[in-house]
């Protein structure tokens, strides 16, 4: 029993961890893609990098793609978390109740610190 409620309690911290790193990959992803494409970034793009295939415009929306799979990717394990969590309370078992309840403050007090540091 004390060995399901502290992987209850992880599970927890690792489901705030998680909104937190969603948070930080998603101010990553709008900081590094240009607000729009002009042709004297066009053209920097490639003084820098002429010895690349792709140019910018496919880059960039490669960047893109790879960014928005990333958030896709991690709100699945997220979801997935959150549901696991959702069955673990509905078993109406106090000890699990409480593993998740202060596994999402222990988490909460752990993983929004970082997005300080954004």
């Amino acid at each position: 029993m004390a060995l399901s409620v502290v992987v209850i309690l992880l599970l927890a911290v690792l489901y705030e961890s998680i909104k937190v790193g969603k948070v930080k990959l998603f101010h990553h992803a709008l900081e590094s893609l240009p607000a729009r494409i002009n042709k004297q970034l066009i053209e920097e793009t490639d003084q820098e990098s002429a010895d690349s295939d792709l140019p910018p415009v496919c880059r960039t929306r490669l960047r893109w793609f790879l960014c928005h799979f990333g958030q896709s990717l991690i709100h699945v394990a997220q979801v997935i978390i959150g549901y696991f969590m959702m069955l673990a309370v509905m078993s109406y078992n106090t000890w699990i109740f409480l593993g998740v309840v202060l596994g999402s403050a222990v988490g909460y007090y752990l993983a929004y610190p970082l997005l300080n540091m954004v």
